[in-house]
């Protein structure tokens, strides 16, 4: 009898555990997934990091319009913060990770590697590429504390995370779109409207976007580096999925923004799906990006 109720036991314990590792346990989420698909990047319904991505989105679609992203330019935008070599600031960023992101947990150094590799593949030759690949995501300083520094960091709902123009109509094509009705500007009577505060095809440069690490390094590489429009273009506008991605806010753009498109487009194959790759070693790749970067960048660059 008790050896009768022993074998139950086992195979009731032995049910639970399949019952759990198989349909109740969290989803493991891999920084480097070799076999992820392309359709499975950037989703935004069931992925491993759903509840934090999902918080982020509400907390950034509610509080980031457009005299919040004005007073952030003002703030950021004056270089004070301190002084670093691009490469001295991409080690310096290894401690941050992007809870926007629902496909790497890498560090910013890893993730830029990994980017600047699959760019290098792809176009060899074009160096100033690999460069603007490797800090398109360095103005994630704003996120980090640091009192030796005197740095105060930013919530991650107002460095990271896609990009979007404020100031007019939020856009169906940004993800968590119902979340923009807890914005002050949903229901203001001029940027509520479909051109808002712009003028039709005023041009990209005109529209203000909401502030994050996009708009920071596109200010610093245009003011302190000698990289071409085509990278600066990149920089600014690369979290610009509603954009690049889904064809939205075309109204607003000139014939110059549809002619930088490609290369946006371009770029963010490698910073999208360079995220499923393997990736070398810091120290393998180290004295190459270290040449290129003094390249474009002589000087130490002002943050």
């Amino acid at each position: 009898m008790l050896v009768e109720i022993g074998f139950v036991l086992v195979l009731l314990v032995a049910g639970a555990y399949f019952i759990f590792s198989t349909f109740l346990q969290p989803k493991k989420f891999n920084a480097i997934d070799p076999e992820k698909k392309k359709e499975e990047f950037r989703n935004y319904e069931d992925s491993a990091r759903q509840e934090r991505v999902q918080n982020f989105y509400r907390e950034q679609h509610k509080n980031m319009g457009l005299e919040y992203a004005k007073m952030m330019r003002k703030r950021h935008l004056k270089f004070d913060k301190c002084v670093k070599t691009v490469w001295e600031m991409a080690e310096y960023l290894e401690q941050v990770t992007d809870d926007s992101d629902p496909d790497t947990d890498l560090s910013q150094l890893m993730h830029a590697v990994q980017t600047a590799e699959a760019c290098r593949k792809a176009y060899p030759d074009k160096d100033w590429m690999h460069v603007a690949a490797f800090i398109h995501d360095l103005g994630k300083i704003l996120l980090v504390d640091d009192p030796k520094l005197g740095l105060s960091g930013d919530p991650q709902w107002a460095v990271v995370g896609d990009n979007y123009p404020v100031g007019c109509r939020f856009d169906e094509a940004n993800v968590f779109h119902e979340y923009f009705k807890l914005n002050e500007d949903w229901d203001h009577p001029k940027y509520s409207t479909k051109f808002g505060v712009y003028e039709p095809h005023c041009g990209l440069d005109s529209v203000t976007m909401s502030w994050g690490h996009d708009e920071y390094i596109y200010q610093i590489a245009k003011d302190q580096s000698n990289l071409p429009e085509e990278a600066l273009y990149m920089l600014r506008y690369h979290s610009f999925y509603p954009w690049h991605k889904e064809g939205a806010y075309m109204h607003l753009c000139n014939e110059h923004d549809m002619e930088m498109l490609k290369w946006v487009q371009c770029f963010n194959q490698f910073d999208l799906y360079s995220k499923s790759d393997d990736c070398p070693t810091v120290e393998e790749v180290a004295p190459y990006y270290k040449k290129i970067i003094e390249k474009y960048f002589p000087n130490p660059v002002r943050w």
